[in-house]
């Protein structure tokens, strides 16, 4: 069997990349040329000094990981500019061996007055359903030799926001001035959800699925949960950001309250010393009911190593990472990239890290690669999604063989 730190054949294998920002994985030409059209001021005008001055290699906090944000979303405010990133987005991940992406993006950070949420959803789609249509239509794919591309799309709400978010945000606070503001960021995921279910149910965009993204701490999941009891009666998927920068407490309100279906992040599960809950008197128990339950429920956890190594030092240590403590419990794992720019990585990048890092078993990386299209929010039927993630663990057979038939015996 070849090597799994064969960088070629993890880029060869087909992949899945489920934690996927639209804002934060532009390619830096694209934002060079659009900032130029639309009268964005840059830091540089070159991807050599973007790279040295906010798309960074390593980062010294949150914050600064955040700053590149500013930038991209600045020319995400138009439909052809929607469409543009997004389609690139996709051609960058079927260069690499990526079949599935489920890209998601905040509508609100865009929509204006001439473009509301569901026309930034339909302009998404548009984008990716244009580099799908391309690549299936490949003779070795349309032959069936090898798996096609296909795509969902996940719409975030915000746990928290300000005016200055987007033109949508700031006429959102000016309209509900006199409600506190814990009530009015639950309004605004509301008001998000239901164009979202339109979106899906109405006009067959495939929005699989919300997601409730932003700084936890201070900012509790359960401020959004009528939103996301709308999205279980409208069949939605749910994914959550929780135990990035809180508790353990984040993710078990995330999965008890808000019904999450997978989990973004995830980094204090199996960590005692996170606990801060005074009600909780013994943390190691805690966490490890807590682990028992997610893995009993196959609760799948998007783990983005790059992303946690430069926004948390405690990660610049990679071995540190619990992502090894979680293969060893057998959760359902699945790696993504997070921000493809912002993070200067590729789901090829991801799966090297772990391989080398954590020793991985070929038994281990086929698991995570398969978790990655089981637990997927796949739009189409669920007898259609089987057949596919029977097509693309077949390919990956197939690839293994060919780099083992190449190797000296």
């Amino acid at each position: 069997m070849t090597s799994l730190a064969n960088e070629e054949f993890l880029r060869r294998l087909p992949k899945t990349d489920l934690h996927l920002h639209l804002d934060g994985s532009m390619r830096i030409p694209t934002l060079i040329e659009l900032a130029r059209e639309a009268g964005v001021r840059l830091p540089s005008y070159t991807e050599e000094g973007l790279r040295e001055t906010v798309f960074k290699s390593r980062y010294a906090s949150l914050d600064e990981y955040l700053k590149g944000f500013a930038y991209t979303t600045a020319v995400m405010r138009t439909r052809p500019q929607l469409e543009r990133i997004a389609y690139e987005l996709a051609l960058d991940n079927q260069a690499e061996g990526v079949r599935y992406i489920e890209v998601r993006f905040a509508p609100q950070l865009h929509a204006d007055t001439d473009m509301d949420m569901v026309e930034c959803l339909r302009a998404v789609s548009s984008g990716l359903a244009r580099a799908e249509t391309e690549f299936n239509a490949r003779p070795e794919v349309a032959g069936g030799a090898e798996p096609p591309f296909h795509y969902g799309i996940i719409a975030c709400a915000m746990r928290f926001f300000t005016p200055s978010f987007s033109p949508w945000y700031a006429r959102f606070f000016e309209m509900h001035g006199y409600i506190r503001k814990e009530k009015v960021f639950a309004l605004a995921s509301m008001e998000m959800e239901e164009a979202v279910a339109r979106a899906r149910w109405e006009e067959g965009i495939p929005v699989v699925g919300i997601d409730l993204a932003g700084s936890e701490k201070g900012w509790p999941a359960i401020n959004h949960l009528e939103s996301f009891r709308s999205a279980q009666r409208h069949f939605l998927k749910k994914s959550v950001h929780a135990g990035e920068a809180y508790g353990p407490e984040s993710i078990y309100q995330a999965i008890t309250e808000l019904y999450a279906d997978r989990i973004g992040h995830g980094l204090t599960l199996l960590d005692p010393h996170a606990v801060t809950s005074p009600d909780i008197v013994d943390p190691e128990a805690y966490v490890d009911a807590l682990a028992q339950y997610i893995g009993d429920r196959r609760i799948t956890l998007e783990v983005c190593l790059t992303s946690n190594q430069q926004t948390n030092p405690a990660y610049r240590d990679l071995g540190s990472h619990p992502f090894g403590k979680m293969m060893e419990r057998k959760l359902s794992v699945t790696l993504c990239t997070d921000n493809r720019t912002v993070s200067d990585t590729t789901v090829t990048k991801e799966l090297h890290k772990a391989v080398t890092t954590f020793d991985l078993t070929r038994n281990n990386l086929k698991n995570i690669l398969v978790y990655g299209f089981k637990r997927s929010f796949f739009p189409g039927r669920y007898d259609q999604k089987r057949e596919y993630v029977r097509r693309c663990m077949e390919y990956f057979e197939k690839v293994e063989r060919e780099f083992s038939e190449g190797e000296p015996r």
